[in-house]
């Protein structure tokens, strides 16, 4: 490993309680997910997505957000970093109602997808979502922009690179601090990774730049491997490998924080989370979904113990 790649400082968002939640049938209580949130901020995770501003018809797990944002920061406002994310105008409305600071704020450079999640074409709904960044940022909030489908889509394929730097480059003139590239239907590879993260990093060299990633195809780990070496230092997990899309047809979990936090530490780069206490918060959701999850590293530690 070259010098210059270890002691690298990496940031895991954790999304259990967002895209983690969110296509469970087993609705959770707001004191259940208030448990799970104190656990990830014990175990020391330093970014948390705790849920989104949609129709509570369309994603039932969600409809608690506004009250669990505002719980969190009335028990714990020195915590963690809170982050929801915002598809819409309402939704934005109701972030700056709740005191949330840092919102993620997206969309699907698929067609088919956008229409499926957003009721818009990807032309209409790019036009939308900048413009409602700009109200986000002008109203004092902290935005990560997000490109969803950034590698392939479940329903058209190749997404051609050309159009994800396009919608790049408009997103990262909105006034957004930050941009995702979201692998949503887990069919990136090592390759196309570095290759997009590069062509990005290119064409936005000042901004923060980070991964979602999906193990639909196996490829989970791979592929954050795949953007570290590109020079990527922040990375959206779900503990468990819980999560997907309710609008992506087949799709898997996110990587597991737990090998995340594992693979990291392997290569010489910091998390600074408890390997102990995540794979602790693994056996309370397998245990509240009562199925196994596909993580792996909360099963050697219990077999080490």
């Amino acid at each position: 490993m070259n010098d210059q790649m270890t002691g690298i400082e990496i940031l895991l968002e954790d999304e259990t309680l967002r895209d983690g939640l969110q296509v469970e049938s087993r609705i959770f209580s707001l004191e259940e997910k208030l448990a799970i949130y104190d656990l990830l901020a014990q175990a020391g995770i330093k970014r948390i997505q705790v849920g989104s501003f949609v129709h509570p018809k369309r994603v039932p797990q969600m409809a608690d957000t506004d009250q669990f944002i505002r719980e969190i920061i009335r028990r714990n406002p020195d915590g963690p970093l809170l982050s929801a994310l915002i598809l819409n105008g309402k939704g934005l409305e109701r972030a700056l109602d709740s005191g949330v600071k840092h919102v993620s704020m997206s969309v699907s450079v698929s067609n088919t997808h956008s229409q499926k999640n957003a009721g818009k074409s990807a032309p209409e709904a790019l036009e939308a979502m900048t413009e409602l960044i700009q109200q986000a940022a002008q109203a004092g909030l902290t935005v990560r922009a997000g490109l969803q489908c950034a590698f392939g889509c479940a329903y058209e394929g190749a997404i051609a690179e050309k159009d994800v730097l396009a919608a790049a480059e408009k997103l990262a003139h909105s006034g957004a601090a930050e941009l995702n590239l979201a692998d949503s239907t887990g069919m990136a590879s090592p390759m196309s990774i570095q290759s997009l993260v590069c062509q990005v990093r290119d064409l936005v060299p000042d901004m923060s730049l980070s991964l979602h990633l999906h193990d639909t195809r196996g490829m989970g780990m791979a592929n954050m491997y795949a953007g570290y070496r590109a020079g990527v230092k922040t990375f959206d997990v779900c503990t468990g490998g819980l999560g997907g899309c309710p609008f992506i047809r087949g799709a898997a979990g996110n990587v597991p924080t737990e090998d995340a936090v594992n693979m990291f530490s392997s290569v010489g780069a910091s998390t600074g989370i408890d390997m102990v206490k995540l794979c602790a918060i693994v056996g309370i959701l397998e245990k509240s979904l009562d199925k196994k999850l596909p993580g792996r590293m909360a099963t050697v530690i219990r077999s080490s113990c």
